[in-house]
């Protein structure tokens, strides 16, 4: 029982206490020490509560954004962090944010206010069936009957949120229950519960791996974000050390071994997914990301090993050879004990080994050529490049993007566990402020000095924008680095845009993909009062991110203009099928209006004319399976905006550069 329960009043009164107050002691006595959310009726009161009791409270300007930021602190601490929202559209607003937290398996703890009990089912405000509406992104949705039944209900969210596969639980507050007062010798608080229990593989299935890695003759390791939860970074990197074994780190794996780690083969990867014969999955789910295990992605007969605390995920698209189900860092231990008694290593000499090192050196050798163009606009490895050279080893990198995270992933470095943070399993957008707020206050409690570098696309900074303000706020020193290309995926010039706008209004002839181009996202920063810098040139660049990471008194924005059509090197694995698929299609290269004065280029639609109907345009059956459908639908619309087209039977012989949706050539 609580000191608190004890409390009596000096006149010999009994002493009473809210229900505000025991959520917040209540979270307390769980150990929870962050709170993010926006406060309004009914949830003011345990906002106050929880500051009074030691609980940071940062007030964001999104519900989203809160709920993004709690859930990463979930992820970096290994206690979850609280979203608190008010009801009814608030706790709707959060839903996301769970849904992300349960996709990315980090605990949570979303606390939301609801009507009064008394005027249920009467059209209340803000009146939702939130408990109902929760269970289907959580893991533990409740509402306590009573003040009393505070705690226990608190203690049993936390405990789900880290126990078996962590995951989002809510907790819903009665309006009626803030500010209602009970007796404090009638609450029992829990205890803080037990860290959750450590399971270990069967004895028989870790020897099974263990022959079965021994047997490889392409072996990799796959590490994901679930070992960097884990805290296996010491077990896994003696793992890798000790057998020699290639590692492929996922998005958020990288850092569990630092990239520049000898063993890691992320410059590889399609190559290394594509041949590996035997391959450990180290936390890492067969989803999207990994391309489900299947062929042509891996070899129809490729061996996994599957490591994995939840067993539900045993299994899932592909049979795994061998299946370990426990947690990582424990099931790794149990492998290590293996090649401790009977030593063996893979040969760092062998064919694989010279194959991998081949494909690492091509890529790296691709890359750096874009990287040293001199071209201006700047394209995305200019920028990635430049600001490799001045990362800290030790800094926290929050991606987010499409091209911008994609691309960053395979040039930005990472040399820590847990220090990279993006869109993870759900592929979610709006997530990167909450995560880099998130990410600097816990640093500055646990690691202080350690700086973070939020890299955004320009798309993916209008999720979350106003998130500058909680930044300035608390004065959080942020690194943001907006990779302008005016677009999502691609934009146009200012030229461009305003030849554009001669054919109509931007409703009806704007690409859906296109922003307003030149737009200075700086100023957003210095309207708070933090430091906004616009930058076009490496060498603005260099300068400005030298300056921001020397000042750490204040928040920073660098606004980084790039070629609005710039996209990632090719990815040459996927460009035969392309043509192959479209050898007898009739082509229609269309001349856009030039992006700039200096180069002009040519862009290579994919409708053909249909023999018979006149000038209707149409996608052939076989490419359109390559676009998807929103760039798809893009085009034809669009035809009236090009120039001059030159009708061809068969693919541009000039050198083409296989894009995400579509191939230029100039």
């Amino acid at each position: 029982m609580s000191e608190s329960n004890l409390a009596e009043s000096s006149d010999g009164r009994e002493t009473l206490v809210s229900g505000a107050k025991v959520v917040a002691q209540a979270l307390k006595t769980q150990d929870v020490n962050y709170m993010f959310g926006i406060v309004g009726i009914p949830v003011t009161e345990i906002a106050l509560a929880a500051q009074e009791v030691g609980i940071r409270y940062i007030g964001m300007r999104n519900e989203q954004a809160a709920c993004y930021a709690a859930s990463a602190v979930g992820y970096l601490t290994g206690r979850p962090g609280v979203c608190l929202v008010v009801s009814g559209p608030g706790l709707i607003h959060a839903l996301g944010g769970m849904a992300n937290a349960n996709m990315n398996c980090w605990p949570l703890i979303v606390i939301g206010g609801s009507s009064e009990r008394s005027q249920e089912t009467m059209g209340a405000f803000q009146e939702f069936p939130q408990v109902e509406a929760c269970r289907l992104y959580s893991k533990f949705s409740a509402r306590p009957s009573s003040i009393e039944a505070i705690p226990s209900i608190i203690e049993k969210a936390v405990r789900s949120s880290i126990y078996g596969r962590p995951g989002a639980c809510y907790v819903d507050i009665p309006a009626d229950f803030v500010n209602l007062q009970v007796n404090v010798n009638s609450i029992r608080y829990m205890e803080c519960c037990m860290p959750p229990p450590v399971s270990m593989a069967e004895s028989s299935a870790v020897c099974m791996a263990a022959s079965v890695i021994r047997n490889a003759k392409q072996p990799l390791l796959i590490v994901g974000k679930g070992a960097a939860y884990a805290r296996a970074e010491e077990s896994i990197r003696k793992l890798v050390e000790q057998c020699k074994l290639p590692f492929l780190p996922t998005p958020m794996g990288k850092g569990v071994i630092p990239d520049n780690h000898p063993n890691c083969v992320g410059a590889a990867r399609s190559r290394a997914l594509q041949f590996a014969d035997v391959i450990v999955l180290l936390g890492a789910r067969l989803n999207w990301i990994l391309h489900f295990g299947l062929p042509p992605r891996y070899q129809p007969d490729v061996k996994f090993i599957q490591v994995d605390i939840c067993a539900e995920e045993l299994g899932n698209n592909v049979r795994p050879a061998v299946t370990l189900l426990g947690d990582i860092n424990a099931v790794t231990k149990q492998l290590l004990e293996q090649f401790d008694k009977t030593p063996w290593q893979y040969p760092p000499e062998s064919k694989w080994w010279k194959i991998l090192r081949e494909k690492m050196k091509s890529n790296e050798a691709l890359s750096k050529e874009l990287a040293f163009k001199k071209s201006l606009p700047m394209n995305y490895y200019t920028v990635f490049y430049h600001i490799q050279e001045q990362l800290p080893r030790d800094c926290f990198v929050v991606s987010e993007g499409a091209n911008t995270m994609d691309i960053g992933r395979t040039v930005l470095q990472n040399y820590l566990p847990r220090h990279r943070l993006d869109a993870g399993t759900f592929g979610t957008m709006g997530v990167g402020l909450g995560f880099a707020i998130a990410s600097a206050l816990v640093a500055k409690d646990r690691n202080p000095g350690q700086q973070v570098i939020c890299v955004e696309g320009d798309s993916a900074f209008g999720f979350s924008g106003m998130e500058v303000e909680t930044i300035c706020r608390y004065n959080l020193p942020i690194i943001l680095l907006v990779v302008n290309n005016n677009g999502i995926y691609q934009g146009f010039d200012t030229d461009t845009w305003k030849e554009m706008l001669k054919f109509g209004d931007a409703t009806t002839v704007a690409p859906p993909m296109c922003l307003l181009p030149h737009s200075h996202y700086e100023h957003v920063m210095i309207a708070f009062g933090g430091k906004g810098y616009f930058v076009q040139t490496p060498e603005e660049l260099q300068k400005s991110l030298r300056q921001s990471l020397a000042d750490t008194t204040k928040p920073s924005l660098i606004n980084i203009m790039i070629e609005p059509q710039a996209m990632r090197k090719a990815q040459g694995s996927l460009e035969p099928a392309l043509w192959s698929a479209s050898s007898t299609a009739t082509w229609i290269v269309l001349r856009l209006i030039p992006w700039s004065q200096r180069v002009p280029r040519y862009c290579l639609l994919t409708p053909v004319i249909r023999e018979g109907s006149g000038n209707q345009t149409c996608f052939p059956p076989s490419l359109s399976s390559v676009c998807s459908p929103p760039f798809a639908m893009w085009y034809q619309p669009c035809c009236h905006l090009f120039r001059e087209a030159i009708l061809s039977p068969s693919p541009p012989t000039a050198p083409c550069v296989y894009l995400r949706h579509y191939a230029r050539y100039s």
